[in-house]
């Protein structure tokens, strides 16, 4: 998964045509790693997902901007217009990653 770096990337990738996802993370977040440890899984169940990473504490304002209040938190973006967001009580599972994506991404 890449790693977002700039304000730049982040506008870059919002604004595709195509759904891309961004999750929000921050290093010190003991549910962003359990979350990565289980996205593998979620990737054999759902294909073709652009998926970035971003740092919460590097882009806050970008966090700010999109009420990432939360982490981990997944956003899908397309056309530069968020289009949804499973906020961080609601991505503790496989099974809440997987259909979040899948009703999601469309």
């Amino acid at each position: 998964m890449e790693h977002v770096k700039t304000e730049e990337k982040f506008k870059e990738l919002i604004n595709s045509n195509q759904p891309v996802v961004l999750k929000f993370f921050t290093d010190w977040c003991p549910d962003c790693k359990r979350m990565d440890m289980f996205l593998p899984t979620v990737f054999e169940e759902v294909e073709n997902v652009e998926m970035y990473e971003i740092n919460k504490d590097d882009l806050p304002e970008i966090a700010e901007k999109y009420d990432v209040m939360g982490i981990p938190s997944l956003l899908v973006f397309k056309n530069g217009e968020k289009q949804a967001h499973l906020h961080s009580a609601n991505a503790k599972t496989p099974d809440q990653v997987i259909e979040f994506l899948t009703t999601s991404i469309t």
